[in-house]
């Protein structure tokens, strides 16, 4: 890594989305990140305590 790319690391949020709980989205966003891992797009999946769940999609 050049020192030019160092501390680029940097995720920069693209979208985010609410929407209620759904068990196996996991599994929906280990395949996307496993897919489009070469395109330096990254998802990630909250929870909150009501059972809401938000997908957030992270550029690198």
């Amino acid at each position: 890594m050049s020192s030019e790319n160092k501390g680029s690391d940097k995720l920069e949020l693209i979208a985010q989305r609410s929407f209620s709980n759904y068990a196996e989205m996991y599994k929906i966003v280990d395949f996307l990140n496993r897919t489009l891992k070469e395109k330096q797009i990254i998802f990630g999946l909250t929870k909150d305590k009501n059972g809401n769940m938000t997908i957030s999609i992270y550029e690198t």
